[in-house]
């Protein structure tokens, strides 16, 4: 074996025992998660968790249901505020728009994404929040609040991959549209919006796991009751903020239901991303 080789023998095992490191450090973090929290949940069962509607650890009530309830309505709000945003900007960016001006505007979007979300945060509590309570009543910390602004967190995510996806269709599918006498918004309609299908999907599903697992800007303008809310003017509590609100303090059974919290969001989040990395797999003949 000549020098050459053997440095390429080193530099595939280097390259080798890095990848595998990531998955190391993902297996140790589930099987921490797992650890801490599964035995709660096979003490006091899993439908007491996953149903019970009261949370009151120190009466060793572990109720999930109004924070599951709230982290999906937050996430719902989320996707009907920046879904239909972030497509048209990807619309516009991408068959309405000149060249340079995407490439202009593009990494200015990409930039929202590197905002720490405690500056999105409060925003929503010296502007959003002020302005709800004076127009729609209630205090203001709400469901609303939060969807509003978990909308514009998730947009940069939906935007980015939206324009990748719809720019990776052939040009030859726009061309011969238009050839055959269809307008440009009957061309993105018909032929590249189900061209784009697998790559406008997963963009809304790493949107949505992103919403689902945000945590400051939540705690910031949500309200945190651990209530199910009763409309979009409610204060929420979501799982993420609930783990992030008590477990500086917690200890005990209260600790574990806390881990076990964890464990009902891991399994979410893992959801949609194994969804995100099948559909982005897809592609359509």
């Amino acid at each position: 074996m000549n020098k050459l080789e053997r440095n390429e023998r080193l530099v595939r095992l280097a390259l080798l025992s890095i990848a595998f490191s990531a998955i190391s450090v993902l297996a140790v973090i589930t099987a921490f998660i797992f650890t801490e929290g599964t035995p709660i949940m096979f003490k006091y069962g899993f439908r007491s968790f996953l149903a019970g509607m009261n949370w009151y650890p120190s009466e060793k009530s572990f109720g999930l249901l109004p924070m599951i309830a709230g982290s999906l309505m937050v996430t719902f709000g989320a996707l009907v505020i920046g879904v239909p945003l972030g497509l048209s900007c990807a619309v516009f960016l991408t068959e309405f728009s000149s060249r340079r001006l995407r490439r202009t505007i593009k990494p200015v979007i990409e930039l929202l994404a590197g905002i720490p979300s405690v500056v999105y945060g409060f925003m929503g509590v010296v502007l959003l929040v002020p302005f709800i309570r004076r127009t729609f009543g209630g205090p203001g910390l709400s469901v609303l609040a939060a969807s509003v602004i978990l909308g514009i967190m998730i947009l940069p995510t939906i935007i980015s991959i939206s324009i990748d996806s719809l720019l990776a269709v052939p040009p030859s599918y726009r061309e011969g549209s238009l050839a055959l006498g269809a307008t440009r918004w009957q061309t993105m309609k018909i032929v590249l919006f189900p061209a784009a299908r697998s790559g406008i999907v997963a963009s809304i599903i790493l949107g949505m796991g992103r919403a689902v697992g945000e945590t400051m800007a939540v705690i910031m303008v949500a309200g945190n009751a651990a209530d199910v809310p009763g409309s979009l003017l409610s204060p929420v509590r979501t799982l993420t903020s609930n783990i992030a609100l008590e477990m500086g303090y917690a200890s005990g059974e209260h600790r574990q239901a806390l881990f076990a919290t964890g464990v009902i969001l891991f399994v979410i989040i893992m959801v949609l991303n194994t969804i995100a990395n099948v559909t982005s797999s897809r592609r359509k003949v």
